[in-house]
């Protein structure tokens, strides 16, 4: 492949990351966290761990167990979602392994409201397909692409960063 082919890959991929990270980090404001602080290691690309990160504090004394259980679902889904929005691909966040470690976290704050195994998958497909709906909504995907525009542009967002750029779509 030509350097130019190996580039435009790259880009892509870092773009996928910067969905993916931006999905988490929408449906935590929305949910009601906070977000930190959110980066993304360009020179981490084609490696077979993606570099990025979002650091979401929740305010544990606002939700019930339950209430965050829920949430914290919604938010480990959201950037397996919002990638597949991106790609065009309605794939299964449980088997994609990139997603291995959102699906965990998911699966992980899945236990109290479902103890059978297929009970748990279920509860998570349903989830995974009211994040996916919701992403999709004109103004919630404008808000994330806001955040993609700002990661990939400074590799990193504090959270006052992320909710200023949200505040006109969730505001």
């Amino acid at each position: 492949m030509d350097e130019g082919g190996w580039q435009s890959n790259h880009d892509d991929e870092l773009e996928a990351t910067a969905y993916h990270e931006a999905g988490h980090a929408l449906m935590a404001v929305h949910v009601g966290a906070r977000v930190r602080v959110m980066a993304l290691n360009p020179a981490a690309e084609g490696k077979l761990d993606r570099y990025a990160e979002v650091a979401v504090e929740w305010p544990r004394e606002t939700f019930a167990t339950r209430e965050y259980q829920v949430k914290a679902m919604q938010v480990a889904l959201a950037g397996p979602a919002a990638e597949m929005h991106y790609r065009g691909e309605p794939l299964h966040p449980g088997f994609v392994s990139e997603w291995a470690a959102d699906w965990q976290a998911a699966w992980d704050a899945s236990a109290c409201l479902a103890s059978d195994a297929a009970k748990r998958v279920s509860l998570l497909e349903h989830w995974t397909t009211y994040v996916y709906r919701w992403l999709g909504r004109t103004e919630h995907w404008a808000a994330l692409a806001a955040i993609v525009d700002h990661l990939l542009a400074h590799e990193s967002l504090e959270g006052d960063e992320i909710d200023e750029i949200v505040a006109a779509w969730l505001g």
